[in-house]
This record gives C-alpha cells, structure tokens and sequence, in this order.
C-alpha cells in the first residue's frame, strides 16, 4: 500500500529520524518521502543522512501527501494542525498519523477545526534498531484502511498492535516508557556482576544478552512468564533463594507502580 503514497514526516526528531530510517530501508518504501525540522540549523545534517527534502515548511511538506507523520513535541501538535489547516494543506484529506504521547484524537481534531482522518500511535525508542513497539488506534473518521496503512508504516521498525484509544496511555506508560525501567534493571544486573568480580564491560553484555533473551523467550515460545520462570527456578536452588530476596523488596510492585505512574503522567500531557 505504501509504494504508491507520498509520505510526509513532520518533526524529523529522534522517532521521526527513525521512521524515516525505517520506511526509506523497507521493501515497502512509500513512493515519495519529504521532512520538516522546526529550526534550520538541523538542515544540512539531515541532508547528509536522507534521499529525501527536508525543510522547515510544514505546509508546503504536508500540501501534496497521503500521509502526513505528525512527530512534534505534543505541545506543538495543535499548532502544527491550526498551521496545515488554514494554510489548506489538509484539503487533500490526507491521513494524518499523530505518535505525540498523551494527546487524545479528540484534541488533535478539534485543533485541525474540520474532518480529518487521523490515527493515533504510540512507538517506543527501539524502534530505532528496529525492535520498536508501535500500537495504533483510530480517530472518529479512520476506516480499517487507514489503520491497515498506519500498521505498514511502523512495522518496518519492529511489532504493531491495534488498540482502542483507551488504552493508549497504559500503552505509554509499558511500551513506551518501559525501556528506561529496562536499562535500570541492565545497570542494577550488571552491578551486581560488578560487585562479585566481573568486569564492567562483561557484566553489562551479560545482563543485556540475558534480557534479550529471557524477553525473546516470551515472545516466541507464547509461555506464560512465570511458567518460563519456573523453569529455571529448581528446588532448593541458587534461583529461588535470589528470587526470594527481590520479593523481600517489592520487586514486582515497584515496577508495576512505575508503569502506573508512567501511564498517569502521559494522560497529564495532553
């Protein structure tokens, strides 16, 4: 579907840059691609990394695609729509795709001031090494289509999901905030090593390789996570008395609250 629409990406940030990565390597490429960046001094090194114009015109970006990527700050998602709006940049009816973290369809609708067709995602930063993910939810005039299309262009970048809206701030608070739970559980593992004799750069490979694999192992066998645990914890073993010890500290409230908390600040954003 996306060889033949011409995309634009509004705000060519770190998940804009990504999207752009990810589309332009994919077999799917769209038919044509074109970038904004809010200030100017970026130009010249986004030239240096795309095939494709980048300026810092959101309307002359947006005026002729299918799909407009709006990748802004959520601040500056209702600006960047009154913009298009009245410029007229959205009398094509193209699909806009929002991934701004707490904004509501409702809001991003409102702010264009007429019938758009818009989907709402929510990425996460692997996406960057293409083991992102993305879950999509529709607007009041989205069709299936669109979320088929919306489903095309983050899936070069890693997993989609399709959810009802009302759950995207969860969605936020797991998926998207959740890789910086990771990294503080890779340092915490890794320090560990590093207070029992391993040096810092193996330790940090271990506990990383480790993750990936226990999380590769969820995904791939379909086992419930703690079935998978309870393979390796035998009786009487090494696994179970450190196990135990985590449970003395509320291993598994702490992080369930920090994804409450997470989920509870993102609905605060919009």
């Amino acid at each position: 579907m996306l060889t033949s629409r011409r995309v634009a990406i509004l705000g060519m940030g770190t998940m804009g840059s990504a999207l752009a990565h990810g589309l332009g390597a994919s077999q799917a490429r769209p038919k044509s691609m074109v970038g904004t960046v809010r200030h100017g001094e970026r130009l010249e090194e986004l030239a240096a990394q795309f095939d494709f114009d980048v300026s810092t015109d959101n309307p002359g970006a947006a005026r002729d695609a299918d799909i407009v990527l709006v990748c802004t700050k959520p601040h500056r998602v209702a600006p960047v729509m009154v913009e298009l709006a009245q410029s007229g940049a959205l009398d094509g009816d193209p699909l806009v795709v929002s991934i701004a973290a707490g904004l509501a369809t409702k809001k991003i609708e409102e702010a264009a001031g007429r019938p758009i067709r818009l989907v709402r995602a929510m990425p996460n930063t692997p996406a960057l090494i293409r083991e992102g993910m993305t879950v999509v939810s529709p607007g009041s005039r989205a069709t299936d289509e669109d979320l088929d299309v919306a489903e095309e262009l983050f899936r070069p970048l890693g997993r989609v999901l399709r959810l009802d809206e009302e759950h995207m701030d969860t969605v936020t608070g797991l998926a998207a905030s959740g890789p910086a739970f990771v990294y503080v559980m890779i340092e915490a593992l890794s320090e560990g090593g590093v207070m029992m004799g391993l040096p810092r750069k193996i330790a940090v490979e271990l506990a990383a390789q480790m993750m990936q694999g226990a999380a590769r192992m969820v995904l791939e066998t379909g086992e419930h996570p703690a079935s998978l645990k309870d393979q390796v914890t035998t009786p009487a073993g090494c696994t179970i008395s450190a196990l135990l010890s985590l449970e003395d500290g509320r291993i598994r409230s702490v992080l369930a609250r920090g994804v409450q908390e997470a989920a509870r600040a993102a609905a605060a954003l919009g």
